[in-house]
């Protein structure tokens, strides 16, 4: 172990200047050292301005997309043809859509424990 003395030394930085004392400074270690607050964000008028101008302007459009988006789609319904399968129907009007997944959305759109329809059925076709 060796042990070390703290001393003010006087060093010359520039000729025909006192010379400085500097001292040794003890700064925590282990446990005792916590961490800088981050430096806080400073705004500038126009920052703020800018800000402030985006945020009316994000919702603004958010309002009137809402606003006009048009009313809402009525569910269309289907009646199940003696014959017809579930499948079938889900090919037919989510055509877009994987059938297997089109079969899965109209059971839950109608609540049906199984695939199995039943002729005069109808089923309310969810939208794509």
């Amino acid at each position: 172990m060796t042990a070390l003395t703290a001393a003010p030394v006087r060093i010359d930085v520039r000729p025909g200047r006192p010379a400085r004392s500097r001292h040794l400074v003890s700064v925590p270690t282990g446990d005792a050292v916590t961490d800088r607050a981050p430096a806080s964000l400073r705004l500038t008028r126009r920052g703020r301005l800018a800000i402030t101008t985006t945020t009316v302007l994000v919702a603004s459009i958010a309002g009137a997309t809402m606003a006009f988006g048009g009313p809402a789609a009525t569910p269309q319904t289907v009646t199940v043809e003696p014959g017809q399968t579930l499948g079938q129907i889900a090919a037919t009007e989510l055509s877009d859509v994987p059938t297997r997944e089109a079969v899965t959305r109209i059971q839950l759109a109608n609540d049906l424990p199984s695939s199995h329809v039943h002729a005069g059925q109808t089923l309310t076709i969810p939208a794509p």
